[in-house]
């Protein structure tokens, strides 16, 4: 497979093939575009985009033409620098009045079907604590369910150390916060806080048969422009059905589809390592 360079590296074929799965190439390069001029916030000429896409120039300035034609762009006649279009409101105004739970329903069926994992839906409550608001769970996948409406105290279990880490809490508030949490074989604080430290950095978190006994749960959580967590997304499977490397991969996907959740509903743009 080519090296993919910048935010997306340029497909040289009209048609890339990812496994199974054909892709066009054209296509995601102008999704590229779109997607860096709607997040830089600012306008930018063909050269800027083309290095920042990872895309050559020539590609780029025809697809820059193309969008703006079809309205979903703008270009400055004075600068030749390009900005989102008005036409991307044709796309995005349906989704407005959608409810978010229901708009994020079909992003959990595919992680449960591609991860064979109980995929939960978390949101986080004024009084800190976390509700189940939606689940979905692959067919054929031997599973442990849990019921629409469970709630559990926000800083517990996997999600729970993902929204200590954005709180970014002293270790003496940590700590005392950890004492009231109830967990079917409790961590130590110390563990509890490496962990906390640790999503920090990666931006998800496991909890391997802590908060319920027999249960590998990995999570990742979704946050506002104001670093708030709105929801939390979790992978859960009985303990020893998916691989050490099966659940390292279930939290990075979780990882990478909070975060482009994140930037899409809320505007927040993360990096993690």
């Amino acid at each position: 497979m080519k090296e993919v360079q910048g935010i997306a590296g340029e497909k040289m074929a009209n048609v890339t093939t990812r496994g199974t799965q054909k892709f066009v190439g054209a296509v995601e390069n102008a999704i590229s575009i779109r997607r860096f001029l709607t997040h830089d916030y600012a306008a930018s000429g063909v050269a800027r985009i083309a290095r920042e896409t990872g895309i050559n120039v020539s590609t780029t300035f025809n697809i820059l033409r193309t969008l703006a034609n079809e309205g979903l762009i703008s270009m400055n006649p004075s600068t030749k620098e390009y900005s989102p279009g008005l036409g991307l409101l044709e796309f995005s105004v349906p989704l407005l009045g959608t409810n978010q739970i229901d708009l994020l329903h079909p992003v959990l069926e595919q992680l449960s079907v591609e991860r064979r994992a109980l995929i939960g839906l978390w949101k986080v409550t004024p009084h800190d604590r976390i509700v189940l608001v939606d689940r979905v769970v692959e067919g054929k996948t031997v599973r442990v369910d849990m019921a629409l409406g469970s709630r559990l105290p926000a800083l517990a279990g996997a999600v729970g150390r993902c929204v200590a880490a954005t709180r970014r809490l002293p270790n003496s508030e940590l700590r005392r916060r950890f004492r009231s949490l109830r967990w079917q074989n409790a961590p130590t604080f110390e563990e509890y806080a490496a962990d906390v430290e640790r999503a920090q950095l990666t931006g998800f978190a496991f909890d391997h048969g802590n908060l319920f006994q027999g249960l590998d749960i990995a999570a990742a959580v979704i946050v506002d422009h104001e670093g708030r967590v709105r929801f939390g997304i979790s992978g859960i499977a009985i303990m020893g059905q998916m691989t050490k490397t099966e659940l390292d991969a279930l939290a990075h996907e979780l990882r990478d589809t909070t975060n482009r959740i994140s930037a899409n509903l809320y505007g927040t743009h993360i990096t993690h390592a």
